[in-house]
């Protein structure tokens, strides 16, 4: 017990699926844990949840695409703990797309949610846990960040994104010596509510695609994804940063 004893932990999407079982998580581990999502409604009934299982936690208003709100919300997080230890990147979309039909708009939605936030998540917390004297910053991509899927175009392109600014904003940080470490997780097919709508545009095929290839025969639950999360917001992992975290299952192995 104690991995993130008195950590300060931002997480993004923090209502529901793999947001909400990492903040779980780090209340279990002795973090105090800020969520943020769109929904004040589901907002404040998840932080009050945390809370009575005894966790330290409050919940932010938040539309991750919006530059101005970002230096606000991490204010926020400071003003009610003192500092920022960890940031999850976790706020995302999943929509199918149609290479010859989709337009520019899907395109940049898909994007600004998926990529540009996780830019902007990670630039804010950059200026602040250098304040702090380090931190680790957590960006949750995807497998479609690693491998193709001729269905989803502008995901697999906001996620290999994710993967790539995670690299250079390691080095970055490295570079400038901040004692910041930068990280991606890559899950695999996960039982969320992000899942669950994007399986409605699955055919039978589809379907029958991924349970095979996903070698250790079943879809992962969000906790399965929130302990690859968990180490690298601990010092367990003080001697990784730019990595990639492949949680999958085995579907990437082929």
């Amino acid at each position: 017990m104690g991995r993130v004893q008195d950590k300060v932990c931002l997480i993004t999407g923090g209502t529901a699926g793999i947001g909400y079982a990492s903040a779980e998580l780090f209340g279990q581990e002795g973090g105090k844990i800020a969520i943020t999502d769109l929904r004040p409604s589901e907002g404040e009934a998840s932080a009050q949840a945390l809370r009575d299982k005894g966790y330290d936690a409050i919940f932010i208003e938040q539309d991750v695409t919006d530059e101005a709100r970002w230096p606000e919300v991490v204010a926020e997080v400071v003003a009610q703990y003192g500092r920022l230890d960890v940031l999850v990147n976790n706020a995302g979309v999943g929509q199918e797309t149609d290479l010859e039909n989709a337009d520019l708009a899907h395109w940049r939605f898909v994007n600004s949610v998926n990529m540009e936030a996780v830019f902007m998540g990670t630039q804010n917390a950059i200026k602040q846990m250098k304040l702090n004297g380090g931190g680790s910053i957590i960006n949750i991509s995807s497998i479609e960040g690693l491998v193709g899927d001729p269905k989803f175009g502008a995901y697999n392109a906001s996620k290999g994104g994710v993967r790539l600014f995670t690299k250079s904003a390691a080095l970055y940080c490295a570079e400038k010596k901040y004692n910041i470490r930068v990280n991606s997780v890559h899950p695999g097919f996960t039982q969320t509510p992000l899942l669950a709508g994007a399986a409605d545009q699955f055919s039978p095929e589809d379907a029958e695609r991924i349970n095979r290839e996903i070698v250790l025969g079943y879809m992962a639950e969000p906790i399965d994804q929130a302990y690859g999360i968990l180490f690298l917001a601990s010092d367990e992992s003080r001697y990784m940063t730019g990595s990639e975290l492949v949680i999958d299952g085995g579907f990437t192995a082929h």
